[in-house]
This record gives C-alpha cells, structure tokens and sequence, in this order.
C-alpha cells in the first residue's frame, strides 16, 4: 500500500526549502542556517530539511546554485531570488510561495478543527478528562480491594468461629 505521509514535502515546501538555500548562498550565509530557517518556517527539524535538500531538491537546482554562488562571488546581495522551476522561469515572488503555502496549510487544516494551539488545547482537555476518568477508576478499584479485604477478614473471622 503506498499511503501518502502525513508529513510529507510539498511542493510549495520544497520551493520555500529551494529559495530559502538559494538566497543563503548567495548571501554567503551557510546551508545549515538555512535549514535552521525553514525549520522554523515549517515547523520540521533542521535534520530533515538538510536531508530533504541533500536527497530530493539540490538536483533540480544546479544551476541556480551556481549562480547563486555567482552573485555571492560579484557581491550582488539585493538581488530577490525568484522561484525558479527546474526547467522553467518563473515571476513567482518568495512572498507569493509564502502565500500560497499558507493558503494552502489553512485549506489543508480546514478539515482538522483549529489552528495548531487550538489542537493543542483540545488534546489537553482531552488527557484531562481521561486523566480524570482514570483517576475514577483507581478510586473504584481501590474500594473493592478494600471491600474484598474486609470481605477476607469477615471469613476469616466465620471460619474461626
């Protein structure tokens, strides 16, 4: 069965992924802050980013990765990287993949009920109330065991007797 992660890189993602290490090289920043970067963006690891590049994106971006470097060599810093489709030009602002991506995480979250801290909220009243529930249950076991100790005592006394 080929089920589709949950967690799974979008597209949107890895162009922000793309245009985030592009515009680092170009500023003569590291690879890793970028990562770090779109961690934060994207609410994944560093670890993950840096793997997703390294595995999946870098391939398609060659040429703009030396460019990149390129720009970084001629001191060209207030350049914008655009969004560039292996393949393909494209007018696409960072700001306008940001917008998409985030249009498309509501549209996506639309079906789960809530922002990330309203989920949050939600499975804290949630482990709450079993907790509470839990807590019920200990205190009716801790009766019987009690009525069964008293219940053994009670026996024991009948059968002395």
């Amino acid at each position: 069965m080929n089920a589709t992660r949950q967690d799974a890189w979008t597209k949107d993602e890895d162009i922000i992924l793309a245009e985030t290490v592009l515009r680092h090289i170009s500023e003569g920043r590291t690879q890793l802050e970028a990562f770090k970067e779109v961690g934060k963006e994207l609410s994944r690891t560093s670890a993950a980013c840096g793997f997703r590049w390294n595995a999946s994106i870098r391939k398609q971006y060659q040429d703009a990765i030396e460019n990149a470097k390129e720009e970084r060599k001629q001191g060209n810093r207030k350049k914008a990287w655009k969004y560039i489709e292996p393949g393909k030009e494209s007018d696409r602002d960072p700001i306008d993949t940001a917008i998409l991506l985030l249009e498309k995480m509501r549209t996506d979250n639309s079906n789960v009920s809530g922002s990330p801290h309203t989920k949050q909220a939600n499975l804290l009243e949630q482990l709450k109330s079993e907790n509470e529930s839990l807590k019920l249950k200990l205190k009716n076991y801790q009766e019987a065991w009690s009525e069964m100790g008293n219940l053994w005592e009670w026996v024991n006394e009948k059968n002395k007797n």
